[in-house]
Formats: structure tokens, sequence, C-alpha cells
């Protein structure tokens, strides 16, 4: 290859080299050689076969022999360029060559060049004498390189290195652990700050309070000075010299305690400004690193474009029909596992609509359609999530065939009328096909239960939209990353949940007589901007809990969610706020429960669930659909319903099992009111019945069978129901309870769901029995 621009010489060199077309190539060569660099080349001098940017890059020196005759130059000489072959010339600067050197017509005596295959001792002989010369040439010319060539740094800048898919989400996993440190820091220091303000509160108080025994300090001893004046030097009147007696000195120590006091509090206050400033920097610093390390996992969807039209040409070559694949959006960037594990789920959405959305040609034709399907993915990114849109302009989904088949498998009743929206659900179904034979291609719905639930563990929502004779749309809402969220807290009861913030649309505030209103006249239908939400309450939805509305002048939050065409409020009890959350996995049996997604923990250790709201709603919306349906067919006795909440009444001398049982107890929408031993239970007693006493034995002062003994022989209180809750179970203390009329008898531990169970059966009896 040409290593320089041919010089235009005024005068030809003269050929001293007799040899054949190949010298004489070689010739030509070497006398460019010598004109761009000002050298002298020796017949030992040897020629590289290629003189590039690889030459460049990869050897540490230049092959040639270097032999200036003007002594050095500076490091601004050497100029390299770059010829449309890709190739890199390096010549001497115009200042360089401007310098008095031999006439331009007087030119070097050509040499002749010794083939590339010369001996290896002249070459290694060669090479030891120029190699610092070389060296210097190769420096000057990469520095050159780098500091003017603008693809160089970028190529420089672009270097790419390989890193294992493990260890980089072990670092993400680590960063978010960072996250979840740096959040139960935040937490300390705040609350350290709320200490440190109620603590100058108490100081103010206290100065406040020495003040005043200051003040009454010193009337009292003026008073005794009064009386006891004969006692004192009558050289000095009170005004003119101090006397303090015993207690105005201790009051003055007191004084001076308190100012110390406010002392270190300012030096704790400064300490506190220091962490909270600190904070802030690790967090800034956290939070570059965390999005630092996101971004090394985003890969382009383009990645899968070639996998997903080879899906679509063999899957049409197999059908003898012609469809054609657009994908719009390939350089958008989506997680790495997320696009791994989506990937299933989009090919079978593409060899449904291949194999039966899209007609054959000869139909399309017939319909006054293009002969070539089309089929058209487009990716986009809306905020925190990554929306995928799966779309065909084929036949459309047959609901009417999907209703029928629902009806065949009894999965809906003939009777029941659902909308378009609700019946294609039923595609999410295992086992659910509309196929009228079995083929390796799957017809569309089969399988779509796999991919719905794919989509669902990504922590992502489907949608389907179909028009008969026009097309379907499949929506895939997908999270742009699995590693971290963002939530909003809610609590519902005593319970903290976490709402990931791209299935809520908005947040309004209701008085509770409004609330009220909606639920007592079974118009659940809220109104909002012009669109209609139906309203639920979440805790009852989660766990049955009905809502309070005790709190009077209070707003309470209501969620504006949308889970499919669905669109529901949902009323929460409280809102904690925003929080960027690390998403943690759950255990096989949790994940499991429809509704939940994953888990997290707050700063202060706690840890919260996370809800899928898609799931979660559809799924208590079919829950009552069918629940109702079977009670209605099999007659079912409900469970009694109490107008107000049971009072129970919790005696343990542990707090810690009070504690766990009053928020059990809580959670299945009780009321609870705990006493710490026999004696304080008996005190409550005067002043309310509870529904139901949790009555412990060993406790201090008054045992559990003084305890019940005292309320089977009080006429108010006898006929009281009392579960027996001990960790002695053997037969004697269970006859001895018995024997004084002990309803239920537990031994520690028990299983919530045999303690809630008890207790509804006695408030049961208790209903029948009044």
């Amino acid at each position: 290859p040409v290593i320089g621009e041919e010089a235009e010489d005024p005068e030809p060199a003269p050929q001293t080299n007799t040899n054949t077309n190949t010298n004489t190539s070689e010739a030509q060569e070497i006398d460019e050689l010598e004109d761009v660099f000002d050298i002298e080349l020796t017949e030992d001098s040897v020629i590289s076969d290629e003189f590039d940017l690889e030459s460049f890059g990869e050897s540490d020196e230049l092959d040639i022999s270097v032999s200036e005759q003007d002594g050095d130059f500076s490091d601004d000489a050497l100029q390299v360029t770059e010829d449309e072959t890709g190739y890199y010339s390096v010549e001497l600067s115009e200042d360089m060559l401007s310098t008095e050197k031999a006439p331009p017509d007087v030119l070097p005596e050509p040499v002749e060049v010794e083939p590339v295959e010369v001996e290896q001792e002249a070459q290694q002989r060669q090479k030891e004498e120029q190699e610092a010369r070389s060296k210097l040439v190769l420096d000057k010319a990469d520095a050159h390189y780098e500091a003017t060539d603008p693809q160089a740094k970028d190529t420089i800048a672009n270097e790419q290195v390989r890193v294992r898919s493990d260890l980089l989400n072990e670092l993400v996993n680590h960063a978010g652990e960072v996250s979840v440190y740096h959040a139960r820091m935040g937490q300390q220091v705040t609350n350290f700050a709320f200490n440190l303000s109620e603590m100058d509160q108490t100081v103010i108080r206290l100065r406040e309070q020495l003040r005043q025994l200051s003040n009454e300090t010193e009337a009292q001893i003026l008073s005794r000075y009064e009386k006891e004046s004969d006692q004192y030097d009558k050289d000095f009147d009170p005004l003119e010299m101090d006397r303090f007696s015993t207690m105005q000195q201790i009051s003055r120590s007191l004084q001076e305690t308190v100012g110390d006091i406010e002392s270190i509090k300012e030096l704790l206050g400064e300490e506190v400004r220091d962490s909270e400033t600190l904070l802030l920097q690790e967090s800034r610093v956290s939070a570059e690193l965390q999005e630092g390390l996101m971004r090394t996992r985003m890969v382009h969807f383009g990645g899968l474009a070639a996998r997903l039209r080879r899906i679509v040409r063999q899957t049409a070559r197999e059908l003898g029909n012609e469809v054609e694949l657009e994908i719009i959006g390939e350089t958008s960037e989506v997680d790495r596992t997320v696009l791994d594990r989506i990937v299933a789920p989009l090919e079978h959405m593409l060899r449904n609509a291949v194999s039966h959305g899209i007609e054959l040609p000869d139909d399309r034709a017939a319909k006054g359609k293009p002969e070539t399907g089309h089929l058209k993915i487009v990716v986009d990114r809306e905020g925190g999530d990554v929306v995928i849109i799966v779309s065909d302009d084929g036949r459309g989904i047959d609901v009417t065939a999907i209703r029928k088949k629902a009806m065949e498998k009894g999965m809906l009743d003939a009777s029941r009328k659902l909308s378009d929206h609700d019946v294609l659900q039923y595609i999410m179904e295992p086992g659910f096909s509309t196929a009228e034979k079995v083929t390796q291609i799957s017809g569309r719905g089969v399988g779509m239960d796999v991919v719905d639930s794919e989509i669902k563990q990504l922590g992502g929502v489907l949608e389907i939209d179909t028009v008969q004779g026009k097309g379907t749309t499949f929506t895939i809402r997908l999270p742009l990353t699995l590693a971290i969220n963002h939530a909003l807290l809610v609590n519902v009861g005593e319970d903290v949940y976490a709402v990931p913030l791209n299935s809520i649309e908005g947040v309004v505030r209701l008085s509770g007589p409004e609330l009220q209103q909606f639920y007592d006249s079974g118009e659940s239908n809220y109104e909002f901007a012009g669109s209609s939400y139906e309203l639920k309450h979440l805790g009852h939805i989660l766990t049955g809990h009905q809502p309070d509305y005790s709190r009077s002048g209070q707003l309470f939050p209501v969620l504006l969610a949308r889970a499919g065409e669905q669109s529901v409020a949902l009323h929460v009890d409280e809102l904690i706020g925003r929080r960027e959350i690390v998403v943690k996995p759950v255990g096989a049996q949790i994940s499991t429960v429809r509704g939940i997604s994953g888990a997290t923990i707050l700063g202060d250790g706690r840890v919260v669930i996370i809800l899928e709201m898609n799931a979660l709603v559809l799924g208590d919306s079919l829950f009552h659909v069918g629940h109702a349906e079977q009670a209605e067919v099999t007659g079912d006795v409900m469970p009694v319903e109490v107008q107000r909440e049971p009072i129970i009444m919790v005696v343990d001398d542990s707090i810690t099992i009070r504690k766990v049982t009053e928020r059990m107890l809580g959670r299945h929408n009780m009321k609870v009111i705990t006493a710490k031993d026999g004696v304080d239970a008996v005190s409550q007693l005067q002043d309310i019945k509870p529904d139901v006493m949790l009555l412990d034995i060993e406790m201090p002062r008054m045992d559990g069978y003084e305890v019940a003994t005292h309320i089977r022989n009080d006429t108010r209180l006898k006929d009281l129901p009392i579960i027996m809750i001990t960790s002695r179970s053997g037969a004697k203390h269970r006859e001895k309870a018995m024997a004084i009329g002990v309803n239920k008898y537990l031994g520690k531990p028990y299983q919530e769901d045999d303690l809630v169970e008890n207790i509804n059966e006695l408030l049961s009896e208790e209903l029948v029995n009044t």
C-alpha cells in the first residue's frame, strides 16, 4: 500500500537500479519515503509490508531506518494524515521542510533496497541500532495522531471492556443495597435531628423552670434576711453584698448545667447539619454510581431485530404466507434482563399473528388489502416504562369464538353478560385455544397464559385491543429496569404497601362523609376529569379490612389507577410519600399470590410488599363475581357480619405478645385493648366490657385463673367469652381452665388463622344468643 503522497519532483531521480519492475516499484516507494521523512535509507534498511493504523497501534517501533539530516525536530514537526484507503501517512511540517536543506532538484541518490526476506542476522543488527530513533518517530506520530484526529479520540473514548453479566448484576445489586443503607442512614439522621429538636424544647422548659425557682429562692432569701439580719455583718446592706444560701447555690449551679447542656446541644446541631451535608453529597455520588451501573445494563432493542424477522420469515414460509415486519425504535434502550426475558413472549405473539392473525395473500386481495401482511413493533419509552406495541393488519380476534370456547370449557356461564374486553381476558387462561387443528405453530391464544405470566413477573402489564377485520394490537408496558423502581408508599390500617408510580394516574382526596355516602348508597362510580372510576377500599381488597371514617374533618387519599380498560379509584388510609425503592424478589410461596410483584426494604428496616395493581384489581373483580355466583348456586351460608368492630381484650404480661396480637387482630378489623396483668384487666373491666378476652395464665399480681374466676363470679361479666392462651399446654392446666368456665384453650405458639377462627366462632355464638 501507498505510505505517502507521491512527490512532484522537477526532475526525476536518476535510476541506478537495473532490476525488475518489482525493484523499480520498491525504489519509487523508497524515494517517496525519503522525500516525506527527509531521511536516508541504508542498504540494510527494511521496509515493513504495511504502514497503517494497525502498525501504529500494535507495533512498538517502525521497521525503517531513520537518519536525521538537520538534527532533532520538534513534536509539531510530524503531520499525520489519512487517505481514502484508510492508511495513514507521516510527513514533516512545512516549517521543517522550509529549513535549509539540499535544493529540491538535488535528490539523494537512490539506493538499492534488499527484499523483505533479508537475512535474520542483518535484520536483528539493524533493529538494535535504530531502536531508539524508530521509537522516537513512533511516539511523536502517536501523540500527534491522538491529539489531532477526532476519530482517534472517539475510538479511545468508546473503547469497550467485556464484563461478565453475573458480575454486572452483582454490582447493580450492591448499588441497590447502598441505596437501602443510605435511606436508613437518612432516617437515622432525621430521627436524631428530631430528638435534638425535642431536647431543645426541653432545655427551654428547664430554663424557664429554673428562672422561676431562682426568683422564688431569691424572695425566700430576702425574707430570711429580714428575720435573721442580726446574724449577718451589719456593715453591708443586702444590696451591697450578695449572700447565698445553699438553695440559691444549687439553683445557680443548675442554671450553669443548663447552659452547658445548651452548648452541647448546639454542638450536636452542628454535627447534624454536617451529617446532612455529607449525606446529601453521598446521595449524589451514589445516585450517579447507580445510574452509571444501570446504563451499563441497557442494550438496544435492535439487537433482537434480526431474530424477530427470522421468526416471521420462517413462520410465513411454512404457512405459504407473505408477511413483512417493521420495527420502529430499534435504538430504544432496554434493561438487558428485561430484554432477555421478553424475547420468548414476543416470538410467541409474532407466530400467533402470522399463523392466525394475518390472512393468506388471496384472502387479503379479496378484502382489498395488500397481499403482503404487515406486522409492526413499536418500542418507546414513557417515563420510567418501556412500551412495546405489537400490531398486525390481519383479521383480528374473533371475540364470539372466544366466548363460545369459554362456554364449552365451563369457564363462562351463558347468562353472564361480559364486555368484549372482559371476554378477551380468557385467552390468558391456561390451555385456552381457538385453533381448529393442532400444528407446530401456535394458534392465537395458545400459550398466552405463559406470555401474560412472564410479563407480570417482570412487573409489566399486557393490554389487548382488537377490531374484527382490521387487526389486533398487543401493548406491553414494562419497567425500564428490574432493579430499581419508583413507588408511592401508602398506609392501609397498620400495614404499609408500595404502589408503583407507573400504575397510578393521579391522586385525589375525599372527605369521610363523601366516601361513606359512596359506600352506603352502593353507587361505586366516582367521576373525575371526565372519566369514571370504580371506587374501592384497598384494605378491603387485600385483607377484607373495612374503611374507618371516625377521623372527622380529615381528607382521605384516593389513588386513580387503570387496569386494562377497568379504571379504579382505590381509597387508602394515608399517603406516606414517594420513594425510590430497590425491588427484591420474594419466595416461591409469596410469588404465587396474585397482586404481589416483589418486596422492598425501607430506611427503618421494615419489609414492604410491592403491589401489582393490574393483577390485584382484575383478580379482585373476578373473585367477587365468582364468589357471588358460587354462593347463589350452592346456597352457602355467608359469614355473619358484625355491624361494629368487635372489641378484643388481650391480657398478657409480655409487651411483645400484646403488640403482635394487637397488630394481627387489627388486620382483621378488630379493635384491641390491652392489659399488662390481671389487676390491670380487672380495673379496665369496670369501665368496658369486651366481646372476647384473650387471657394468659402466668402473670404477676393476679394470674389468669384468678381473673377468669373473678369474671365468672361477676353478674355483669359472667357471659364474657374467654380464650386462654398459654405455653402451659398440659392436661392439668387445661382441665382447671375448663372447670372455671374458659371457652377456648390455645397453646403457644398458635396460628393466626386458628385464633381468628376461634374468635369469629365465639362472636357468632354471642350474636345468636343475644
